[in-house]
């Protein structure tokens, strides 16, 4: 697959850009686990099918120590025993956030209250923001064809 365009060759889409790479880089400060803010990523570019996030997140996530059972599994989470009662929430919440339109009212109450069980305020800010972004990426790889399978673990710092 061949790119359509590439968005940081233009100057208002890389402005644009820089600032939403910035967003992401400030979540690192967050106390949500880095792990779950990477399967919460790599859930989202699965919905999405986004093979350039994919590519990232899961290079990224098996790098910093993520197994490759925990890595293949994310699909079919809640079917899977390798993940926390945390994780689970965060995946759910993510999957119904990135699936608004398939939804009626969006993210329900039980999702919300599930994931507050295990986040406090500021980490399911945290979450929401992470969900919005890895959303916001996703949308823009998948409208331009980014493709996938080059990316080196650490290549964005």
């Amino acid at each position: 697959m061949t790119a359509r365009i590439n968005p940081m060759a233009s100057p208002i889409a890389a402005k644009a850009m820089k600032h939403l790479i910035a967003s992401h880089h400030a979540l690192a400060e967050s106390t949500v686990p880095a792990a779950t803010r990477e399967l919460v990523m790599i859930r989202a570019s699965q919905i999405n099918g986004c093979s350039g996030c994919l590519d990232m997140h899961t290079k990224e996530a098996a790098h910093a120590g993520e197994t490759t059972t925990r890595l293949n599994l994310v699909a079919a989470w809640r079917e899977a025993t390798v993940f926390t009662d945390a994780e689970r929430a965060a995946l759910e919440l993510t999957e119904q956030g990135t699936r608004i339109a398939d939804g009626a009212g969006g993210v329900s109450d039980e999702a919300w209250e599930n994931a507050a069980k295990h986040y406090d305020e500021d980490e399911l800010a945290a979450l929401v923001i992470v969900i919005a972004l890895i959303n916001s990426f996703t949308r823009m790889n998948v409208i331009t064809r980014q493709p996938g399978g080059n990316y080196r673990a650490g290549q964005l710092g």
